[in-house]
């Protein structure tokens, strides 16, 4: 906190410095019981008509009344990790679009709109990665259009809590009436702990998503748009390496007497990532390390195409899974969102 060289708190932002990371001391609400101060840290989204707005790492907003600052200062942006891979938010976002891609997509500016007949709504949004080249208003109408023509709900994907994440544009999406329906985080870590986690014994893999993998598949009646979705990039050895674009990989672990799988997961290998996802258990099966065979073995897999790095998505409220990863040794590099434009239907899953 900035505190002057006679001892006194300052403050030291001002309006002009929404937009970057700042620290602030505020007071407590008056009637909330006690006077006592509250530190804040995270991006200044606005400061209009005597409240400022600041969003946290996770996208939550806190408003509060100017004449409760006590302190202020804009603060250096939020420091790379000391562990694990560094990256961008820029090179994640396209590395997880490229694995996750849609039956369709176009260009608006720097905009991507995808749309894959509804399947997940990251398929189903728009990803704004820089300039639309059209004012925010007149992009958000064509994002309407575009995605009203193919009867799809407009959303836009977003994301926070790392250097080039769109805290403002969260902002401006919801003083536009733009609704939060989702909350995830990007989590990153090496790829060869999780490699050496374990033995990955009785782990098939394979190129395609067949029957018995969907059978344990979480997202039941899954369409030919879905299947398009899952089988992102190449279904040829080599993967990025070999100018074939990213490299898919499905594991299974057979059920008992024919039943569907006890447990199933998908890999993609990009580069130096490996993205992991639809890693599922037969809810009898788990706290029997299945799932940490499963990555173990796709891990290795993407270890002999040249990764060495991992990443995977998973739900805010999902502690099983986020306890799961942490063990792994993964932690989260920033949360993304899903906005979706209000009176309009929702698309399934994340």
């Amino acid at each position: 906190m900035e505190i002057s060289a006679h001892g006194r708190l300052e403050v030291r932002i001002t309006a002009a410095d929404v937009g970057k990371r700042v620290s602030v001391r505020r007071l407590s609400e008056p009637g909330t019981g006690p006077e006592k101060f509250t530190d804040t840290v995270g991006v200044l989204t606005s400061w209009d008509d005597g409240v400022l707005m600041i969003t946290s790492r996770d996208g939550r907003n806190v408003r509060f009344a100017e004449s409760a600052l006590v302190a202020g200062k804009v603060i250096p942006a939020a420091p790379a990790r000391r562990r694990g891979p560094a990256a961008t938010y820029a090179e994640l976002a396209r590395v997880a679009a490229r694995a996750w891609r849609p039956v369709e997509s176009e260009r608006l500016g720097e905009w991507e709109l995808r749309a894959a007949q509804g399947f997940t709504r990251r398929a189903n949004s728009v990803l704004p990665l820089g300039d639309p080249g059209l004012g925010l208003d007149a992009a958000l109408e064509a994002v309407r259009r575009w995605y009203g023509e193919r009867g799809l709900p407009a959303y836009v994907q977003t994301a926070t809590g790392a250097e080039g994440t769109q805290e403002l544009l969260c902002a401006e999406l919801e003083r536009r009436g733009w609704v939060r329906e989702v909350t995830a985080e990007l989590w990153t870590g090496a790829l060869a702990p999780l490699a050496d986690a374990a033995e990955g014994a009785g782990v098939a893999l394979s190129r395609e998503a067949d029957e018995a993998w969907l059978a344990r598949y979480q997202r039941k009646g899954v369409s030919e748009a879905a299947l398009r979705v899952l089988g992102s990039g190449s279904s040829r050895p080599g993967g990025a390496g070999s100018g074939e674009g990213p490299s898919v990989w499905f594991a299974t672990v057979p059920g008992a007497h024919g039943e569907a799988p006890a447990a199933i997961g998908r890999c993609v290998v990009d580069g130096r990532w490996a993205g992991f996802a639809a890693v599922e258990v037969d809810p009898a099966r788990r706290r029997q390390g299945l799932a940490t065979e499963v990555m173990a073995a796709l891990a290795r897999r993407a270890l002999d195409e040249g990764a060495s790095a991992a990443w995977l998505q998973v739900e805010s409220d999902n502690e099983g899974a986020r306890g799961l990863y942490a063990r792994l040794g993964l932690a989260p590099h920033h949360a993304y969102h899903h906005y979706r434009l209000p009176d309009t239907g929702g698309a399934g899953g994340s």
